[in-house]
């Protein structure tokens, strides 16, 4: 299995998966409720949220933050020790088994300062249940109110406002942003962005101390304090991962710069000043906007594209094999038959399409021409060879094209040879690979999501004349459809839009750590700190007409990202295009470039409109009848208007099934002359007809 990589979160939380399916685990269609279910013995060392939607739920969970794993195996949860009624400094790592022996107290507010609690009795528990007791017959304390999550679910500000399947879905969520070309760090953030981002690996970090001697796009050089060593640290630069995203490292230090053992030297992929940054903070608007953010669709500014905000850069890799056949080698060439000059135009001597060059679907990648067996050419070639007497060599194409729906400019072409010691499969001599980049700017259908489970996909981008605006004429980046929260209870939305936009004026980033946030009352002295309304509802008018909206509306800052589900890799269309050999009829799916199905309901809703004539088509030209298939494009071009009708090959393929259950079948028109479904069954009409006028003559 390959590595999650579209962006760090999502490496690092791939890492510190636990999974009960497999060998010696659990299946799927047997696991019950009671193994899905959190459990207490998971408190500090499996996350109660972040787990998969659909039939792994609650298989597949996460490591908590803290969590450790012992030399048996074991997870192990770190707690505090308490002697005598007063916490200590001491961490003891217990797993499920030796936390049952014990008191383990919850964290409360006030501990002072020599350890003892502020109140008599204490929130403690044991096997599961809850007691006050007091702290004298405490054994440990939790370490910190957010042992009990995931890395993930601790990048939630506001967490504990959330219900828990939208905090669920915010964590899986996080992990699908596509890292951005500019992004920025939230302006609401829990803390644990740096750490996160640190221990992901795609920064570099520098290994001795030292002072930056040299900086430029992809190297940093460091000359090591006390000697007269140089380390030299190199960068990737547009690198292609797993996903198709960008790995792109950024240098952040300045030349006379001391750094520390550590330091972080470059920004990776979507992360900034060493920070993780998923997406960008943007101005917010809850206000339904004609239609056009209903059922979570969302409506943004023509600014958010314009700025690229959410521009991100995807690198497709395309490769080809050059093998031995039997009739020789394949070859690479620029010389393709049948081929245009145009065609060629971006390839090199060797057929190979030069780096730089900006290609678009059916484009020629590489060059490449295979052998011909005898069988596969014409009696008019072979009679020409004859004559002239020249054994032309026969070569068919089998050239790399780009596929459908794909472009961009070509930025790396790697070659791999059996000459060069690479280890190929069997029969390969020659591996030659294509990488492709494009930016994607925000367009239409792609998703977007916050990070408290608030998903929509951009239904409308809007000229920013005709944005709502506030009483200052700054005009929202996104209108939010206000009937997307009160159902699904993610208030946390609504917080960090509070906070959010009192750090957008008062330029200050705040950290509101998960179970440890900030009280609305500070939340809303901020926003009136930063001349705000309390409530944060503003008088906003609308861009069309100028006029204000009835109600105040309420205005927040939203730190939102844009996923991996983008509509460039989704969108698909055909006209004709490869056929199942069985059936006849159109494959399915983008991969193989296949066509739309139409279902048993979609029948119907065609027969409810009584729309004959489209059925009909749809159910045998458009789909399985190869002799109308190939007819109607002769009537079409004639202008004749009746269109050619056979029998649809799924037809043939049911009456050969039943033949091979001995039930012989044969089908009559509405004359009642037998119709033929195969070669065999003509000759057998035709033997049959022969037979009867005999008879009649004897007769």
């Amino acid at each position: 299995q390959f590595m999650d990589q579209v962006n760090p979160l999502a490496e690092l939380t791939h890492k510190r998966r636990l999974n009960a399916l497999g060998p010696g685990g659990l299946s799927r269609d047997r696991a019950g409720f009671e193994v899905r279910d959190v459990h207490y013995s998971h408190y500090g060392r499996m996350c109660p949220i972040e787990t998969p939607e659909g039939p792994n739920i609650g298989l597949i969970v996460s490591l908590a933050m803290f969590t450790r794993i012992n030399d048996y195996g074991f997870l192990e949860a770190p707690f505090r020790k308490v002697e005598d009624g007063k916490v200590t400094d001491k961490v003891d790592w217990l797993s499920a088994m030796d936390e049952d022996k014990y008191f383990v107290g919850q964290i409360v507010e006030g501990i002072k300062d020599d350890g003892s609690f502020p109140t008599e009795t204490i929130p403690c528990r044991r096997h599961g249940d809850y007691t006050q007791r007091s702290p004298k017959d405490v054994q440990y304390i939790d370490v910190c109110p957010r042992q009990i999550i995931s890395v993930s679910a601790s990048l939630i500000p506001f967490l504990e406002h959330d219900d828990a399947n939208r905090a669920l879905m915010g964590c899986n969520m996080q992990r699908q942003a596509v890292p951005l070309l500019f992004p920025e760090p939230p302006h609401v953030g829990t803390g644990m962005e740096k750490k996160c981002a640190y221990d992901s690996g795609v920064l570099v970090k520098a290994k001795r101390a030292g002072e930056v001697i040299y900086v430029s796009s992809d190297c940093v050089k460091i000359k090591v304090n006390k000697s007269e060593e140089v380390d030299e640290y190199t960068l990737l630069k547009y690198q292609r991962t797993n996903q198709d995203t960008c790995y792109h490292q950024r240098p952040t230090v300045a030349v006379g710069e001391k750094v520390k053992a550590g330091a972080v030297l470059a920004d990776g992929p979507a992360t900034f000043n060493g920070e993780l940054a998923l997406g960008r903070n943007i101005l917010v608007g809850f206000v339904p906007w004609n239609g056009y953010n209903y059922e979570d669709a969302v409506l943004i500014s023509q600014r958010v594209v314009r700025e690229d905000m959410y521009t991100s850069i995807h690198i497709k890799e395309y490769s080809i094999e050059i093998r031995e056949t039997k009739l020789g080698p394949e070859k690479i060439t620029r010389d393709i038959p049948n081929t245009s000059e145009k065609a060629l135009a971006n390839l090199d001597n060797d057929g190979i399409v030069r780096i730089g060059s900006k290609v678009r679907s059916g484009d020629i990648l590489v060059g490449k021409v295979t052998p011909k067996s005898e069988t596969e050419t014409t009696p008019e070639f072979k009679l020409l060879n004859s004559i002239f007497g020249e054994k032309a060599k026969e070569v068919r194409d089998s050239s790399l094209h780009v596929p459908h729906g794909v472009e961009g400019i070509v930025i790396d072409i790697q070659q791999l040879s059996r000459l060069n010691g690479d280890d190929l499969n069997p029969g390969v001599d020659k591996v030659v690979k294509v990488l492709i980049a494009n930016k994607r700017k925000l367009c239409e259908g792609d998703k977007m999501a916050g990070r408290h489970g608030n998903k929509g996909v951009v239904s409308r981008i809007l000229p920013v004349e005709d944005m709502p605006f506030l009483e200052d004429g700054t005009p929202l980046d996104v209108c939010l459809n206000p009937l997307g929260v009160p159902s699904r209870m993610n208030i946390g939305q609504i917080l960090e839009s509070e906070l959010g936009i009192a750090g957008k004026y008062l330029n200050q980033f705040f950290e509101s750590p998960v179970f440890q946030s900030p009280s609305q009352k500070m939340i809303a002295d901020k926003l009136e700190e930063a001349g705000l309304p309390r409530n944060c509802k503003q008088i906003v008018h609308d861009g069309r007409t100028g006029e204000p909206f009835v109600n105040p509306i309420f205005v927040g800052v939203i730190y939102y990202m844009k996923l991996h589900h983008l509509v460039d890799d989704k969108m698909h269309a055909r006209s004709t295009g490869p056929y199942s050999l069985v059936t006849q009829q159109p494959l399915g799916g983008k991969a193989q470039f296949g066509g739309q199905r139409l279902g048993e309901m979609e029948v119907w809703a065609l027969e409810a409109y009584g729309a004959a004539n489209t059925l009909q088509e749809m159910m045998t030209i458009k789909s399985d009848d190869m002799n109308g298939r190939s007819k109607i494009y002769e009537s079409i071009v004639k202008g004749d208007p009746s269109s050619p009708i056979g029998i649809p090959e799924s037809f043939n393929v049911l009456v050969q099934e039943l033949r091979g259950l001995a039930l012989d079948f044969t089908i009559y028109d509405a004359k009642g002359k037998q119709i033929a479904l195969t070669e065999r069954d003509q000759e057998l009409i035709e033997k049959n007809a022969s037979g009867f006028d005999k008879e009649d003559a004897n007769a």
